[in-house]
């Protein structure tokens, strides 16, 4: 349990540390984006190329994977299923809706708790690399029919093959699946421009964090709620009944949990942001989640941990 609180202290130490960076005008406006853009498109793929090109096989096709996909398939449609019973969403708002219920945030916050809680990235890098290739082109075809683009899927799948992320995760998947040796001359700069993207992305942040107001009258609440519940309650449930259901061992049934437990994933703004649809409901779920998760799962690591 004291590892646990250990790598919370360290989570959000870092996330304070941005806030007040914020704060005190250190960084300013959309300065904060530079440092998220260096974060997305040079540190992060560098880590997780880092962490899944010296991953066991097994764990990368494990059967965790497989349980948080299908919770979080099944916690999307229990919010396309509410937003019919009593919101009315569009179909945009709807999408997005479901996708906040659904996507972990696996990069921002997944990769700092798969390190310091779980005791291993490779747990979580793999379910990254399922919402980058998978899920998230699904979303964006459904998002770009919105705007009228009958070729929505195509574009869908152009940003998603040229997206850093998936570069580095299916380059590191790829070395790990066929056991290559990289050289040590090449592994060393991609270990340290690794070591850059946690710090940078929980920085950044916590400087988003500056000015934020969530859950005003008349934007929504009640979708917010929603997703939020189910993201943060509703599929760790389901990812813990279905890990039960599947026999799978102590250490992978806490794993599987905690990973459903994670909050909203910020690339979900990103996407409400660019489509200029649902954008309050989305930035202020992903705002909830992110609170509410942290002490979800450090129930789930008290009871499950050691089981």
């Amino acid at each position: 349990m004291f590892g646990v609180l250990q790598g919370f202290a360290l989570i959000l130490g870092i996330i304070g540390a941005g806030y007040l960076a914020a704060r005190f005008g250190v960084v300013e406006g959309e300065q904060r984006r530079v440092l998220n853009n260096v974060a997305f498109y040079v540190a992060t793929p560098a880590l997780l190329f880092s962490v899944l090109s010296r991953s066991d096989p097994s764990v990368i096709l494990s059967p965790v994977i497989l349980i948080t996909s299908a919770a979080a398939l099944i916690v999307a449609a229990g919010f396309v299923v509410a937003s019919r019973l009593w919101f009315r969403r569009d179909l945009a708002g709807t999408t997005l809706g479901a996708t906040c219920a659904g996507y972990v945030n696996s990069n921002n916050l997944g990769l700092p708790v798969a390190l310091y809680i779980l005791g291993d990235a490779a747990y979580v890098a793999p379910l990254l690399l399922v919402q980058l290739v998978i899920f998230a082109p699904a979303i964006l075809a459904i998002l770009e029919t919105t705007r009228g683009n009958q070729r929505g899927a195509m574009v869908a799948l152009g940003r998603a093959a040229a997206n850093p992320v998936i570069i580095g995760s299916v380059a590191g998947l790829v070395v790990a699946l066929l056991a290559f040796p990289v050289p040590e001359i090449v592994l060393g700069p991609i270990d340290m421009l690794g070591g850059a993207a946690i710090p940078m992305v929980l920085l950044s942040f916590g400087m988003s964090l500056r000015g934020q107001r969530a859950l005003q009258r008349g934007t929504g609440r009640a979708a917010v709620f929603v997703a939020s519940g189910l993201k943060v309650i509703v599929m760790p449930l389901v990812a813990w009944v279905l890990a039960i259901a599947f026999r799978l061992p102590p250490h992978e049934v806490f794993v599987a949990t905690t990973i459903a437990a994670l909050p909203t994933a910020q690339n979900v703004y990103n996407y409400a942001a660019t489509y200029r649809r649902a954008e309050t409901m989305v930035r202020d779920t992903v705002f909830l989640t992110t609170f509410a998760s942290l002490p979800v799962i450090a129930l789930i690591s008290l009871l499950l941990r050691n089981a």
